[in-house]
């Protein structure tokens, strides 16, 4: 597939997923949870494919976690959504990796693109997790973001699970599904799974800038070995002409 299909393509499904967030109508919980009665086992097959499949675009996660603790009860309710959570995920990201790698791969030697990339993926597990920590950071859009950079599947999506299991904890059992508002104990999580972002990404950028003292000393060494060899090399024709 040609450079321009995958452009075409990529503009596509973001135009499809953008246009998806704004005009789809997502029921609230109790509407679900009305139509969910009596269908059992199926119920939860389709929310679980719901989920997955409608949170690609950037669809906000809260109405399905509001929705899975109402109709499964807590520990059901969180198993199913962080399930979700995990295919939406790789499926965002296996999306953007296969339109939108190569738009990224061309720009790599601008010094902006280069550095977010190289200090997402070298994050690795920690990077992603922290950012899945932070309530303000929509959900597919860093799917996307992480897909078309460097980051290795594996840590995206371990990165992904671990980073989305406290704030889907939070809301299913905190959450106020059947008027959707937030209670103060769910405001006070958010506040402090913001600041767990916060401090890892300052360790992860505390490590980057650690790396990249390290990789410049040891670059830095053998040239100054070579000048220190030259210099005594001198010393002794000096001495020997002499």
């Amino acid at each position: 597939m040609s450079r321009r299909t995958k452009l075409i393509l990529a503009l596509a499904v973001l135009t499809v997923a953008v246009a998806a967030a704004f005009l789809l109508r997502l029921p609230a919980p109790a509407q679900v949870r009305d139509w969910a009665a009596g269908r059992g086992f199926l119920a939860a097959v389709v929310f679980l494919a719901a989920y997955s499949v409608l949170t690609v675009a950037p669809v906000p996660r809260t109405v399905f976690n509001l929705a899975a603790g109402l109709l499964f009860g807590n520990l059901a309710g969180i198993g199913l959504a962080i399930t979700a959570t995990a295919i939406s995920g790789m499926l965002g990201f296996t999306v953007a990796r296969l339109l939108g790698r190569d738009l990224v791969t061309r720009h790599l030697h601008r010094r902006s693109v280069r550095t977010v990339d190289e200090r997402l993926a070298g994050g690795g597990v920690l990077a992603v997790m922290s950012l899945r920590l932070i309530p303000v950071v929509p959900f597919a859009p860093l799917s996307y973001c992480c897909g078309i950079l460097s980051v290795r599947p594996l840590p995206y999506l371990a990165g992904t699970v671990v980073g989305s299991v406290p704030g889907t904890i939070a809301v299913v059992v905190l959450g106020d599904a059947l008027t959707g508002g937030t209670p103060p104990a769910l405001v006070a999580c958010y506040a402090v799974f913001a600041l767990a972002g916060a401090l890892g990404l300052i360790k992860v950028a505390r490590g980057a800038a650690y790396d990249g003292r390290t990789n410049q000393a040891a670059t830095l060494g053998p040239v100054r070995e070579k000048l220190v060899r030259a210099q005594r090399s001198q010393e002794m024709r000096v001495v020997s002409e002499e």
